[in-house]
């Protein structure tokens, strides 16, 4: 057993490189699972910060100086997000407040279409099973009321998280971008000199990272807006949540679509009941994820590398479980690590397999 793990650790660790890589990965790994909480305000920057690099570095190919291009787009960046919190965030609050307050309702008018599924469907469904489920929704609708409730109570400390937020993010990420070659010789500095594995990889990841970013959240404004203009002109009512989740569904590749499904179909229901309305509401909601699907995520994510399905659903549910919504977010972005990692480490073992007899 011994000879057996010796020779495995000769075949495919003996490279010097791929250890570095390997300590470089663990390292990364580390401070995102034990400081993550504490560095939340940086990663939040940094993502900010790719986002707008796209843009910085397409003034910069129209001969614009970077440090100009950087006060132009942080500029824009503080007016978008002084427009986001004056105009979108209270409209999203007073929704919000609203469907709480139709909650119950909602609720009441579910439980007597329950009601009737035994009379309908005796075979299938009995009163007990029906009751079962109203206690289950009474258990959860409580469940929400406190957690509304202790909200409310930790609002103090919530206010003062989102001023040190909109404080401590803004100012970082003009800091990454104006100072982002010298961060990143600073970063070097501290890197084995023999890191050409590590290099290889940080260069398709750091691009692809890019990409995906600056694609991602165009697809998650494009789709919002689409979705809020549609169910505007239909008349549904909490426009701004349904445009929102549906938004933010893209973050999760094929799940995302399914799960947000159900809350926009409900929604719809209880306001038309089972109507052509309904239909409608619902079959707009497959169109604009058709949409998406087919045409708008292809056009904005070209140059991200293409992962089969069932690795971006493998990637979704780890990275997802591991590190929640930012997990989801970077599931595709990490897939693509893991791939460039594999592809660089079996490279070199080829590599090194082909020149091991000119050495001899």
């Amino acid at each position: 057993m011994n000879d057996l793990i010796r020779s495995w650790i000769n075949r495919y660790l003996s490279n010097p490189q791929i250890l570095i890589l390997g300590f470089l990965l663990l390292l990364g790994f580390g401070m995102v699972v034990w400081l993550g909480r504490m560095l939340a305000p940086v990663l939040a920057a940094i993502i900010v910060a790719y986002l707008l690099e796209g843009v910085v570095a397409g003034l910069e190919r129209r001969r614009l100086p970077r440090q100009a291009s950087v006060l132009l787009v942080f500029i824009l960046f503080m007016i978008a997000l002084l427009a986001l919190l004056v105009v979108v965030l209270p409209l999203l609050t007073r929704q919000v407040g609203q469907f709480i307050q139709d909650l119950p309702a909602m609720l009441a008018k579910g439980q007597a279409l329950l009601l009737q599924l035994p009379d309908r469907y005796p075979n299938y469904i009995t009163e007990l099973q029906v009751r079962q489920i109203t206690e289950s929704l009474s258990d959860q609708t409580t469940r929400l009321a406190q957690k509304l409730l202790s909200f409310s109570v930790a609002s103090v400390k919530g206010l003062i998280m989102a001023v040190v937020y909109l404080v401590l993010v803004p100012l970082m990420v003009f800091f990454f971008l104006k100072d982002k070659r010298a961060i990143l010789d600073w970063v070097k500095s501290y890197l084995p000199e023999n890191r050409g594995l590590a290099r290889q990889v940080w260069a398709e990841v750091n691009q692809q990272i890019a990409n995906y970013v600056q694609g991602k959240m165009l697809e998650i404004l494009i789709i919002s807006v689409l979705t809020y203009v549609v169910y505007k002109f239909m008349g549904l009512r909490f426009t701004i949540i349904v445009s929102l989740i549906t938004g933010l569904s893209v973050l999760v590749p094929y799940i995302g679509v399914t799960v947000v499904a159900f809350p926009v179909a409900l929604i719809a229901f209880f306001q038309h009941g089972l109507s052509a309305d309904f239909v409608y509401a619902v079959a707009a909601y497959g169109v604009i994820q058709l949409f998406d699907g087919n045409l708008l995520a292809p056009l904005l994510l070209s140059r991200v590398v293409n992962l089969h399905p069932i690795a971006v659903i493998v990637a979704v549910l780890v990275f997802g479980g591991l590190w929640g919504m930012v997990g989801l977010f970077f599931a595709i972005p990490l897939g693509t690590l893991v791939h460039a990692v594999l592809k660089a480490w079996l490279g070199s073992l080829t590599r090194d397999r082909e020149a091991a007899p000119e050495g001899r």
